[in-house]
Formats: structure tokens, sequence, C-alpha cells
């Protein structure tokens, strides 16, 4: 009767030993399951930010990306931009652009991610985010309000080299003027003031006296201000130096 009793303590030990088992065989094939799962539903469009999509140029989920040899993204429409200069340089790190490819990967996941919109919070897909945000109000609103923030956190710049691409009318204040636009405006806008103003021009430059008032303004235009003096001048060499090259020029002149 003992050797009966203890075999069948010992069944019944390992029928407990066996169900713990398949119990925590279960529980790990759920877990796995769940993972998976999880994995497979990521794949099928899962919201991602969208920040981690934007090309650095326009600021716009990518449209059609390529990469660059420097490892870097744009939209195609943008690196093309950046091929415009007779030198091109890469937008991000300015190394040289030569070769680029297309991101179709990264177009893939474009194409099969969503996102939520930074102003309504409407879950859209990627590859139809651009137009999404161009017709939403609550986006629009985000941005101006982003903007005014932006505007009112920035300190004040205050650069210490003057402007002396565009000018301000001496007579109207007209502003953002070029050169060829001052001389245009003046002549046409300003021909009978008799006023005496000051050459907005001149005061600019290194050697101008931003009180000096011309008598003749518009004679002054046309004897001073026929070229550009950024062909000519090196803003950055100090008066001594522009001296002696002037002088070096002259001797090699004559």
């Amino acid at each position: 009767v003992t050797s009966h009793g203890r075999r069948k303590e010992e069944d019944e030990k390992k029928k407990e030993t066996t169900q713990r088992k398949t119990e925590k065989m279960a529980t790990l094939g759920g877990g796995l399951s769940s993972s998976a799962q999880h994995q497979k539903k990521k794949n099928k469009g899962d919201p991602r930010d969208a920040a981690e999509f934007l090309c650095p140029v326009c600021l716009e989920v990518f449209d059609c990306p390529v990469r660059t040899q420097c490892g870097h993204t744009f939209c195609q429409s943008c690196l093309q931009e950046c091929l415009r200069p007779q030198k091109p340089v890469c937008a991000v790190c300015r190394a040289s652009l030569g070769n680029w490819t297309r991101a179709t990967e990264l177009e893939a996941l474009i194409h099969s991610s969503v996102a939520a919109c930074k102003g309504c919070g409407l879950q859209v897909g990627l590859s139809q985010m651009r137009s999404h945000t161009a017709a939403c109000s609550k986006y629009q609103e985000y941005i101006e309000e982003g903007v005014r923030t932006t505007a009112q956190t920035q300190p004040p710049i205050v650069s210490p080299v003057p402007n002396r691409y565009t000018f301000t009318c001496p007579y109207c204040n007209c502003q953002h003027l070029d050169q060829d636009g001052l001389v245009e405006h003046c002549t046409s806008q300003h021909a009978r003031d008799t006023r005496l103003v000051v050459c907005p021009i001149c005061a600019s430059m290194p050697w101008g006296d931003p009180n000096y008032r011309s008598a003749d303004f518009f004679q002054h235009l046309k004897i001073r201000h026929t070229f550009s003096y950024d062909t000519f001048v090196d803003y950055s060499a100090d008066e001594h130096t522009m001296i002696q090259e002037a002088l070096q020029r002259s001797l090699m002149e004559n």
C-alpha cells in the first residue's frame, strides 16, 4: 500500500509539472503572437512622427525623395534648386553635389505610413499630407501661431554690417529698392522735388557721410551711381589697403 501511494504521489507531481509547462508555453506563445500582431499592425501604417519625413529645404513631407552622395535627402524638385548655381552644394552640409539616387525605400515608407495633422489632429497618409495641410484651416492657424510666437521670442538682430544692396528713397521712404530701382524710382516719382537729401547709397559706404545733403541729387545719381560698387569694392578691406590696391592698379595701367 505504501509503494502504491508513493507511485500515485509521483504521478500527481508529474501531472502538475506538465500542466505548469503547458501553461507557461501558452503564455509565451500568446506574447509572441501579440508582438507579431503589433509588428504587422505597424507595417500596415501605424501613426508616425511626420518630422522624420520632412525635406530640409521646403519643410514639407518628401515628394519624390532623392539622397545625395553625402547622405542627405531632399525632394527631387528641391534638389534641382540646389543644382542651379555654377558650383552646386548640399543645402545641409555644403558638400559638393555630384551624384544622387532615388530614395525608393523611403518613398515606399511614406506611401505606407500615416501621421497626425498638426492642426486638426486627423490621421492622414504621409503621401497625402501636403494636399491635406494646404486645405486644412486648423493647420494654417497652427503655422500662423508658430510664426507669431517665434517673432515674439526672438531677440532683435542688430547687424554691424550696413545693408549695401537695398536702399530707402530719401524723399518718400519707400524701402527695399536696389541701386537701379532707386535711380528709376527717384527719376519717375520725384524728378521735380527740390529738397536737399542724403544719398542712401553713399551713406552706406565706408567713406560715405550720412549727413551730407546733395545739392543736385539726380545729377549725383547719374554721375556716381551708373555702376554697382560691389563689383569693384572689397568692403572687408580697410581704407589703407584699398588705397594701396588703387595705386597698384594705376601703376599697372600706366
